[in-house]
Formats: C-alpha cells, sequence, structure tokens
C-alpha cells in the first residue's frame, strides 16, 4: 500500500487508498440499501396476502405498501408469483424458529416437555405467516405458474419445519416419533384452517389436548 508523507511528518494514506475506501463504503451501502428494500417488499407482501388475500394482492399494492419504485420492485421478483412465494416461505422460514418451537422454554419434565412442545406447535398455526401461505395454497390450485414455483419452496420450508421440530422431540422414543410428528403436522393443519370462517381462541381448542395424550402415550411407553 503507497501512503504520502505529510508537511508534519506524519504518515497519512494516499489518494489512491482514500478513494479504495470510500468505494468499499458505497458498494456496502448499496448493498445494504438493496437488502433494505427487498426486505420491505418480502414484509408488504405478507401483509397485503393476509389483509386482502391472494385475488387482492397485486404488484402495485405491494409497491405502495412497501413504498419503492416499480422498477426496484421488478427488479427483485420480475413476476408476482415469484414475489409472492419468496415472501410466505421468508417470513415462515425466519420467524418459525424465533415465534414458535425453537425460542419455546420446555421444562426437564418428559410429560410436561411433551405439553409444552405441542402447545407451541399449535401457536405457529396462528401466526400470519400461516394464513399467507393457506392463500397461497389454495390459489396454486387453479394456477399452474404459482404452483410450479410453490412446490419446491414448500418442500424446503416442510424439511426446516421438521427439523426444527426433530430438536424439540430429541430423545423420543424413535419407533413412535416419526409417526406423531407428522400426525401433529397434518392433523394441526387441517384443525387451524377451520379458523379462517370460525376464529375463536386457539389455546382453548379441544384438540389439544387431544393431541397432547397421543403423544404422551406413543412417546412416553
Amino acid at each position: 500500500m503507497r501512503r504520502t508523507l505529510d508537511l508534519g511528518g506524519d504518515v497519512s494514506p494516499s489518494a489512491d487508498d482514500t478513494t479504495g475506501a470510500v468505494g468499499v463504503g458505497e458498494r456496502r451501502s448499496r448493498e445494504q440499501r438493496t437488502s433494505d428494500s427487498r426486505q420491505r417488499i418480502l414484509d408488504a407482501a405478507v401483509g397485503c396476502l393476509v389483509d386482502s388475500g391472494y385475488a387482492g394482492t397485486t404488484t402495485l399494492t405491494i409497491q405502495a405498501r412497501a413504498g419503492v419504485s416499480r422498477g426496484r420492485l421488478l427488479h427483485h421478483f420480475p413476476s408476482k408469483e415469484t414475489l409472492l412465494v419468496a415472501a410466505a416461505q421468508h417470513l415462515a422460514a425466519t420467524r418459525f424458529a424465533s415465534d414458535g418451537l425453537a425460542a419455546a422454554d420446555l421444562p426437564d419434565d418428559p410429560v410436561a416437555r411433551i405439553d409444552a412442545a405441542v402447545e407451541a406447535m399449535w401457536s405457529t398455526f396462528a401466526q400470519p405467516y400461516f394464513w399467507a401461505s393457506v392463500e397461497l395454497w389454495t390459489a396454486a390450485r387453479t394456477d399452474p405458474a404459482l404452483a410450479a414455483a410453490l412446490l419446491p419452496a414448500e418442500r424446503r420450508l416442510g424439511a426446516a419445519i421438521r427439523q426444527t421440530v426433530d430438536g424439540v422431540f430429541a430423545g423420543a422414543d424413535g419407533e413412535h416419533y416419526p409417526l406423531v410428528r407428522e400426525i401433529l403436522l397434518t392433523s394441526m393443519r387441517g384443525a387451524a384452517l377451520t379458523y379462517g370462517f370460525d376464529p375463536r381462541d386457539h389455546a382453548t381448542d379441544p384438540h389439544l389436548e387431544q393431541w397432547k395424550q397421543m403423544a404422551r402415550a406413543l412417546l412416553l411407553r
């Protein structure tokens, strides 16, 4: 690195050094702005899905909610399908751990731990990202382009969810655990769908005690 000597005898960076530092700073600033705008777009897309449904969500409404230009939105997501799939999957993947199982304070007692884990699993089906996903699942039935974009993303997310659940139930009975996990995930999803037209308190759902009983019976044998 070349340096110059000022009149006071101090060694100071050369013009080339200063230019390089400024260039790095500008590049990082651009990258941060890009990341920030992408985040705003994803958050806006999920908000539109939850509030207005798939049919009421357009790239224009997302753009307005995110406060970005049309060009900026299309730079990140060239189609509505890729944008909405990315938004729902991003939110679910980043918040599943922080809002649900991985953040749950689970006791050491085996029975209490199973009950707490089941409650934590059920709570994730009341989150906005679940309903954003439901909007996409329903729309994908008659939208081949959306279905094609959604399928691989859902498979990746499903694997991540199962990995998180596996960590919570670590040490559970190996023979019956896979069955318990799949029954919980699929039945909770089905029960949660009824809340779309019959909203009520998730914590008092009668299925909750049944899921706990089933998990205890199969995992504590």
